[in-house]
């Protein structure tokens, strides 16, 4: 049966700001308290998500989360009406309204980590919700996304759901932002890579200036709850000195598909033993796109976020790789793309967009897909109204068009109109992705 690897973007919210609320995060913290445009952050991502659908790629649609999060702050104490929780919290608490106001689970690479049915043991699909637990503003996502991942993958007989791990630095699970799958194709047992930065237990290396989120123990429970067999898992350190340098996941540093490596010389510990034993469990070449220090440093692998790209199969075993438009504009980086794409090797082709309302937050185009391999029995069976098309690409403008302020500040967050706004939208828009009732204030009223 033919598999295929489809990619679900988050849909950006309409609370999108600049908080700079990601500590080790570089572009979080240092375009924070600008102006944001809600409205275009969407149209961007909604734009990159047709593109690639027309090109023949499998896209799919996750909606956003519930802004401001007034269920969060009526769990820290703040009371009355809705609209009186909200204005408490300008008013005593703005930087924790900020944060529950972040737009962030657009970034979907972060939602969970899953493994294809053709890895695990019971031949299912497997979601693990990541916790997130080092970062306030995203440790209270994973509810809502695990209400939202089984809203799109909602089939017992295929998909096969894990709640978040506890919540403890010693689990610190970050999600797909730490994990790529290898394999010959899509639908053959793939070798399933987790890049870790610390260990909690027995570690001797961790970054000293910005904190490393991903333990080695959340990664091993990840792959125990998927039923994945240890032989065809490996484990990978991230370099301690690039997450110093503002690499807080390994997706800035690398990114994998099929049989396609494309990372920086310095992303792993032993990084040679990581190729090694890739190609080992892999059973086949692995074909590793190496990018050396001197041609493009680590500073200007984070400007770019020149790894935080899509790298997607093409005709002929080559890849395409998306890239966001920053590369273009750090000459060391778009000389080097360059370089490459004429080299003869595995990615002959670049594909460019602008996604600056998300690079400016902190996230490029992999933090805005979340990669689930599927076969066609398994894509049957997600929701189809969360495919993207035509018709839904035409229906979402229009509803952003419709809902979307295209200036947000820190400070319009205590707007009581802008909760209004919020709901009204979500609302809408679980019609439209056929979702059925997932929010909390959809969830109270029922």
């Amino acid at each position: 049966m033919r598999a295929f690897e489809a990619n679900f973007d988050g849909l950006v919210g309409p609370t999108h700001h600049y908080g700079g609320h990601s500590f080790g995060n570089v572009a979080s913290t240092s375009n924070a308290n600008k102006a944001a445009n809600p409205q275009q952050a969407a149209k961007q991502g909604l734009a990159k998500m047709k593109a690639l659908a027309d090109m023949g790629y499998h896209q799919g649609i996750l909606p956003p989360q519930e802004r401001p999060a007034v269920d969060v702050l009526r769990a820290l104490g703040f009371g009355g009406s809705d609209a009186e929780v909200v204005a408490s919290a300008a008013r005593t608490a703005p930087q924790l309204l900020a944060n529950v106001s972040s737009a962030s689970s657009m970034w979907t690479a972060n939602a969970a980590t899953v493994s294809p049915s053709a890895d695990t043991r019971d031949g299912k699909v497997h979601f693990t919700v990541a916790n997130l637990q080092n970062k306030f503003h995203r440790a209270i996502e994973h509810a809502q996304t695990g209400r939202t991942l089984r809203a799109v993958f909602n089939n017992d007989a295929h998909f096969a759901h894990h709640a978040a791990l506890p919540m403890h630095p010693a689990m610190g699970d970050e999600g797909a932002a730490n994990h790529t799958r290898f394999a010959t194709e899509y639908g053959a047992a793939g070798v399933e890579f987790f890049v870790y930065g610390r260990q909690q237990w027995g570690g001797t290396q961790e970054p000293q200036r910005y904190p490393a989120r991903q333990t080695l123990e959340a990664s091993a429970a990840v792959a125990r709850l998927h039923g994945l067999s240890e032989q065809r898992v490996v484990y990978a350190q991230q370099s301690p000195s690039v997450i110093d340098a503002g690499v807080f996941h390994n997706d800035v540093i690398a990114v994998g598909n099929l049989d396609v490596l494309f990372c920086h010389e310095q992303a792993f510990v032993n990084q040679a033993g990581v190729y090694a034993e890739l190609q080992q469990r892999l059973g086949a070449p692995l074909r590793v796109v190496e990018v050396p220090t001197a041609a493009v440093s680590v500073a200007d692998a984070v400007k770019s976020y020149v790894f935080n790209s899509q790298l997607l199969a093409g005709p002929n075993g080559r890849m395409k790789l998306v890239v966001p438009q920053e590369c273009q504009n750090t000459p060391a980086v778009w000389a080097w793309l360059q370089q490459m794409i004429n080299s003869g090797g595995p990615i002959n082709e670049l594909l460019v967009f602008d996604l600056k309302q998300s690079m400016q937050n902190g996230g490029g185009p992999a933090c805005l897909r979340l990669r689930v391999a599927l076969n066609e029995t398994e894509a049957a069976a997600v929701n189809p109204a969360c495919w993207m098309n035509d018709a839904q690409f035409a229906r979402l403008n229009g509803w952003v068009d419709q809902h979307y302020r295209d200036r947000l500040t820190e400070a319009d967050l205590a707007d009581p109109q802008l909760l209004l706004e919020v709901r009204t939208a979500l609302d809408e828009l679980t019609g439209i992705l056929q979702t059925g009732s997932i929010y909390p204030f959809q969830l109270a009223g029922a």
